[in-house]
C-alpha cells in the first residue's frame, strides 16, 4: 500500500483550529400541513408511577377524555402531558 503524500508532514494540532460563526436569528413556525399529537402518562403513585399511557392522540379533547376515563377507573389524578408538533426553522439574515 503506498504511503500518503503527506506522510512526512507534521500532524496538525486540532485544538489550534480557528472557526468563526456569524450570528443570525432563527424563528420557528408551526408547519400548517402537520397536525400536532398529544400523549399523557399517568405519574400518580408514591413508590412508583402508575405508567398507564394514552398512546398518540390527535386532539386535546381525545386526551382529556382518556385522562377522565383513567381517573374514573383508578382514582389517579396526576398526569404528564406531551404535545408534539412539527415546526419549520426560518433562518433570518446574517448579522
Amino acid at each position: 500500500m503506498p504511503d500518503s503524500p503527506n506522510a512526512g508532514a507534521r500532524a496538525r494540532n486540532a485544538s489550534r483550529g480557528r472557526y468563526r460563526f456569524r450570528e443570525y436569528h432563527v424563528t420557528t413556525v408551526p408547519d400548517p400541513l402537520a397536525l400536532p399529537t398529544f400523549e399523557a402518562v399517568c405519574v400518580t403513585g408514591e413508590e412508583r408511577n402508575c405508567g398507564a399511557t394514552s398512546g398518540t392522540l390527535h386532539t386535546s379533547d381525545e386526551l382529556t377524555r382518556w385522562i377522565a376515563g383513567h381517573c374514573a377507573q383508578s382514582g389517579h389524578e396526576l398526569y404528564e402531558q406531551t404535545v408534539r408538533a412539527l415546526v419549520r426553522a426560518e433562518p433570518g439574515a446574517w448579522q
